[in-house]
């Protein structure tokens, strides 16, 4: 294990990221942009804030105009009139572990929260372990009370790695958790493909009703010996998904094992899905001497080897009107190589497929997408920086 190599990436081992075939990727982004040809035009970042603690998330409120960034070690800062206020919103740094995939993972913000000024935090507690928290604001609407509300999920984590980590509400107004597959390598407690663990699942919950906060519509309610929070299985770590603003489909890019990145894209919120780990790793089967049973999986319709980076960066797509000529194409990155690649979804199939170089930060490490309150589209890295994707 070599997780020291560089100060964080959310897959289990940095080796990974040379332990590809060398083969260049199988689906190269073609169009504007394209690696080597003429770069994209239109488009560049706009550099929002810098010096910034890790940040790996940022979003807003329902209507909101302020910023929101999650930085790892455990606070939550506010960009508020293009400058970035001295005091935190919420600080967890006393409560969260900070291993190499650990802390404060994200934020998530009630459907109404202007009136009611409840959110929800993802991270891992000081035992590593994963806490899914409410809060709410104080009266000061730039500062949360710090007294947590009440927990919504804990989940055991048996390893240090893969925990996923977001938390987003889905147009349904239900609340949405990534959970990776509990760690280590090559999945070895069988998670991914186990729903009496809702470890190497997305699970659906309903913060607006008693716990344990499960819907009777989610697809494993009843199922002898299957756990009612998942809404879909077989990941084995979804640091980042989403919804579509536009039309509600999922996204879900989820981190690989030894050779293949995949971005998942289904038509509506994929319910009850299987994606396939530790069965599949991409379009492949994890291990192939033994064969492997695709009935009844998902394939990812993006996938990248590890000759073209090692963990995949997952972002959203753009619904902005500063871009009108990007609207429905989503973008995504890889921890590891920084490019920033784009596709659109039709026909269940990825289309228009783009690489935009004028888009890569310069110092790489990009840990994250995020969105604002009107679906602008905010690039944040490593080290310290979020940017906001603008015309050129």
């Amino acid at each position: 294990m070599r997780l020291q190599a560089i100060p964080w990436v959310p897959l289990l081992l940095v080796v990974a990221c040379n332990g590809g075939n060398g083969r260049a990727n199988e689906n190269p982004p073609t169009g504007n942009g394209d690696g080597g040809g003429t770069p994209g035009q239109g488009v560049a970042l706009r550099t929002v804030v810098e010096g910034l603690d890790f940040p790996v998330y940022l979003t807003a409120p329902p209507a909101d105009p302020r910023l929101f960034v999650v930085e790892k070690p455990g606070r939550v800062r506010i960009l508020k009139d293009g400058r970035l206020l001295p005091a935190p919103f919420l600080d967890l740094s006393g409560d969260v572990s900070r291993g190499n995939e650990q802390g404060l993972l994200s934020i998530a913000f009630h459907p109404q929260y202007a009136t009611n000024g409840r959110f929800f935090v993802d991270y891992t507690n000081g035992a590593g372990d994963t806490r899914v928290v409410e809060y709410h604001v104080s009266g000061d609407p730039d500062v949360a009370d710090p007294a947590p509300v009440r927990t919504i999920l804990a989940v055991d984590q048996p390893f240090s790695n893969h925990n996923g980590g977001l938390v987003v509400f889905g147009p349904d107004g239900k609340l949405y958790v990534g959970l990776g597959d509990g760690g280590s390598g090559g999945d070895p407690q069988g998670n991914g493909q186990n729903t009496g663990t809702l470890l190497g699942a997305i699970l659906r919950l309903d913060v607006d009703a008693a716990a344990p906060f499960v819907p009777p519509d989610n697809p494993f309610v009843g199922q002898a010996g299957a756990r009612g929070e998942i809404w879909a299985h077989g990941l084995r770590n979804p640091w980042r998904f989403a919804f579509d603003a536009g039309t509600g489909d999922l996204y879900i890019a989820d981190v690989g094992q030894n050779r293949y990145e995949e971005i998942d894209a289904v038509e509506g919120a994929g319910k009850g899905l299987n994606y396939g780990w530790n069965r599949m790793e991409g379009l492949h089967c994890f291990e192939p001497s033994s064969g492997c049973d695709q009935s009844g999986i998902t394939l990812p319709v993006v996938e990248y080897d590890h000759g073209d980076g090692c963990s995949v960066t997952g972002g959203f797509v753009y619904r902005g009107s500063a871009l009108p000529t990007l609207k429905g194409a989503y973008f995504y990155s890889d921890y590891c190589s920084g490019f920033v690649r784009s596709f659109r979804f039709a026909g269940g199939q990825a289309t228009d497929e783009r690489r935009w170089t004028q888009l890569e930060p310069s110092g790489g490490g990009i840990t994250s997408f995020g969105t604002d309150a009107v679906g602008e589209l905010y690039v944040l890295t490593q080290g310290g920086s979020v940017y906001e994707i603008v015309p050129e």
